[in-house]
């Protein structure tokens, strides 16, 4: 069988790599003098393995809610005779200048530190360690990097790195004097404070460079590597004739990024003339941005001109003018938010821009990591595409948003539209081509999104998104994560409505088909506390909705075999607001089959029934025997509850009014009032609570129940419990109410004809889980 999209294992490597830094302690390391991490004398590592191991960590922390950071673990890597470190990639705000000075002394070739905004003046000290071996360094949108931390002396004490970093003086004494071997080198965002051109004059061999985001006082400074620079990334940097020139002096340049966030206010003018200068000059080029540019004039062929037959990547076919020069079709060309992708002759393999869904993907792929702003937009296109059109690179699509959604944990655009596009993404209609392994990444970045933000529409999308999942089947294995993200939702003070009701619905289908142990775990999170919550405040705006009902099924899913669950129904006031909610709303039919549900899950717990027990609660069941809400359902259920109080005997009755004989003889009449032949709204996995029931003569009418609920069950749906009535003993049972004389006639006609029944079944071997009574109804 072909395997499905997304389903590759992990190597081997990756695999041990993520077990050795959840297992450190039990792997490479031991407890040192005050709990500090040490790696074991015995151990000699490889850069390879080593530099896997930092920037799988780092992986780790920023993407895995579960995985508990370690105080001291750069201090791993303190000493190279043991450890060794070649390249390196740190990012966000975790990072702090005491972890970058712990691996001071290893001979780093490639560094890159990506919005690092915890790093201060005090990290470039450091980098200065590594100036005779970096070869690439990347120091994206570190803020802070070039100025002192505030309240302290550069050299500041580990202390100080508790509060984030905080501006003071820039630092003026850094250059780049030294890095002789430094060929590749990323300043993007750097401080309008710093001057780039003195910064960057000791570097004599670049041959890549990215000034993205930065302001240039003056632009002739490029030409010192003009016969080096084989890259330029001038993204959003603001370009004047002085500039294109100078560019234009940089002959050997293979990729050129001149592109800008459309938004963003500029007084240059694209021409066509500067594109045909561009490709004139600039020979070697096979990567060309231009996005976010308005061409100022007409460059593009006539539509009426264009070159017949479909679309061509052929140069001398070009539907852009300029581009008819290239010598061959560009690798790469960025045409993100300008009218030129909408022309059909394009002389690229790959082309950014918004036509299409290959172009929109294309997008998303260039600039997730260091253009989120861009990255947003085109997730946002790909919404588009999915919800109204069809998604053809299914893969590809899933990949892409969830790799931006994880390398941009913190940006809330990014997590409102990625959250949004996974819905349509993980849809029906896609589901079938999706691996586990695949679908599973889906669930744990939009559990991250869940846990990072309480924005509502965040929430919502993360939320709806879950539904697209078999529940409980697909969120197991993050079982106890994903309930306490959906109870903290749930918690009074959200007030948005559909939230709310998706997040019940959920809570609901979770705690529906788990084992018990599931259950408790839950109940101990406060699962039953937050639903009597929603119900009392329902109560309060006197509205039973959606909300309300689910919050009832859940409650009746939960309390299924799990008594701990069923004490703290009882102890949190859920008798009292049972009796409200039948008060204030008497025709509600499935809202009273749910409460009559979970009210038989207590009353199955022996300990529990005396606290049913009285005269209120005993004639609200008694009357509710004559209900003929959701078909036999509520008056099954609260005959149900009563057989088991009955099965105590008389000697628990203390109460005068009503009398046991009278509550009985009702008991009788309601059930002698059931068709048999009707189909239920329940789902029996155990009848071990029936059986229970049969061989005794304390409580005929109990027996009489029991003897009816599994002669409708296997009457109806035969192939589903005879079978189950067989495995669990209950054709033994059956004889022994036969045998008893208490048992009444009609009960034993009954027996026999259960126990027929099951004789003429021809036996289907099935698998069956404990637990009793599970309320499908309410799944979505």
């Amino acid at each position: 069988m072909a395997a499905k999209a997304g389903d590759n294992p992990d190597s081997l490597m990756t695999l041990a790599t993520e077990f050795c830094l959840k297992n450190l302690r039990n792997t490479m390391c031991y407890q040192g003098f005050k709990n500090k991490l040490c790696l074991r004398s015995d151990i000699f590592l490889p850069s390879e393995i080593c530099d896997k191991l930092v920037n799988t960590y780092m992986e780790l922390v920023h993407t895995n809610s579960n995985f508990e950071p370690e105080e001291s673990f750069f201090q791993l890597f303190a000493d190279p005779r043991s450890t060794r470190l070649t390249r390196v990639q740190l990012r966000e705000d975790f990072v702090r200048d005491r972890d970058l000075e712990a691996i001071r002394k290893q001979d780093l070739i490639e560094l890159h530190l990506i919005y690092c905004n915890n790093l201060s003046s005090r990290s470039l000290k450091t980098l200065i360690c590594f100036r005779e071996t970096l070869v690439s360094l990347c120091l994206f949108s570190c803020s802070n990097l070039f100025y002192k931390k505030g309240g302290a002396p550069l050299a500041c004490n580990d202390d100080s790195e508790d509060s984030p970093a905080s501006r003071q003086a820039l630092e003026t004494d850094f250059n780049f004097e030294g890095f002789n071997r430094l060929r590749l080198l990323n300043l993007g965002g750097l401080s309008e404070e710093v001057d780039a051109e003195v910064l960057l004059r000791p570097l004599k061999s670049l041959t890549s460079l990215d000034l993205s985001n930065v302001q240039l006082q003056g632009t002739t400074f490029l030409t010192q590597w003009k016969d080096r620079l084989t890259s330029l990334v001038l993204y959003n940097v603001d370009l004047s004739d002085e500039l294109v020139n100078n560019v234009l002096e940089l002959v050997n340049l293979r990729h050129l990024d001149i592109s800008r966030e459309s938004r963003k206010v500029t007084r240059f003018q694209m021409i066509g003339k500067i594109l045909v200068a561009l490709v004139q000059r600039l020979i070697h080029l096979v990567s060309l941005d231009i996005s976010g540019h308005i061409m100022l004039d007409n460059c593009t062929v006539p539509h009426v001109e264009e070159a017949m037959g479909r679309p061509s990547i052929e140069p001398c076919k070009s539907s852009i003018i300029p581009f008819q020069e290239l010598k061959r079709p560009l690798q790469f060309l960025g045409l993100y938010d300008t009218t030129l992708c909408n022309v059909t002759h394009i002389p690229a393999y790959k082309v950014t821009g918004s036509k299409n869904e290959d172009q929109v993907l294309n997008a998303i792929e260039a600039y997730t990591e260091f253009r989120p702003e861009l990255a947003h937009r085109a997730i946002n296109q790909l919404f588009d595409i999915a919800r109204i059109q069809h998604c053809g690179q299914l893969l590809r699509a899933l990949q892409l948003v969830i790799a931006a959604l994880k390398c941009h944990k913190f940006d809330k655009s990014i997590q409102v539209t990625g959250s949004a596009a996974l819905f349509y993404l993980t849809n029906t209609e896609y589901r079938s081509d999706q691996s586990v392994r695949l679908r599973r990444e889906v669930i744990e970045v939009v559990l991250n999104g869940m846990e990072q933000y309480q924005e509502v529409t965040v929430q919502r999308n993360c939320c709806l998104t879950l539904c697209n999942f078999s529940i409980p089947e697909e969120l197991e294995f993050q079982y106890s994560r994903v309930n306490q993200l959906l109870l903290k939702i749930l918690e009074p003070a959200r007030q948005d409505e559909s939230i709310q009701r998706i997040a019940v619905h959920l809570c609901n289908a979770l705690v529906c088909q788990v084992d018990n142990h599931h259950k408790e775990a839950v109940g101990k999170m406060g699962f039953v506390k937050t639903m009597l919550n929603l119900i009392q405040k329902k109560l309060h705006d006197r509205m039973c909705d959606q909300v309300m009902e689910f919050s009832w099924s859940a409650l009746w899913n939960i309390t299924d075999e799990t008594p701990d669950n069923c004490q703290m129904f009882l102890n949190c006031r859920g008798m009292s607001l049972f009796l409200e909610c039948l008060q204030e709303f008497p025709d509600k039919q499935e809202l009273h089959r749910n409460m009559l549900g979970l009210l038989g899950n207590v009353a199955e717990v022996k300990a529990l029934r005396p606290q049913l027990l009285t005269p209120q609660f005993i004639t609200v069941f008694s009357n509710l025997l004559d209900s003929k809400a959701d078909g036999i359902e509520v008056s099954y259920n609260a005959c149900g509850v009563l057989s088991h109080i009955m099965f105590d005997g008389p000697e628990v009755w203390s109460m005068d009014e009503p009398l046991r004989e009278t509550v009985m003889d009702k008991m009788w009449e309601a059930i002698q009032s059931w068709d048999v032949s009707s189909r239920r709204n329940i789902n029996y996995r155990s009848f071990e609570p029936i059986l229970r029931l049969l061989p005794q003569s304390i409580s005929p009418v109990s027996q009489h129940w029991a003897t009816w609920a599994l002669y409708n069950l296997v009457s109806v749906y035969p192939s589903k419990y005879c079978p189950l009535l067989i495995k669990e003993g209950g054709i033994d049972l059956l004889e022994k109410v036969l045998e008893l004389e208490s048992s009444h006639h009609e009960t034993k006609e009954m027996a026999r004809k259960v126990m027929e029944q099951c004789e003429n079944f021809k036996e289907d071997p099935m698998e069956t889980n404990h637990g009793q009574e599970v309320n499908f109804e309410q799944r979505g």
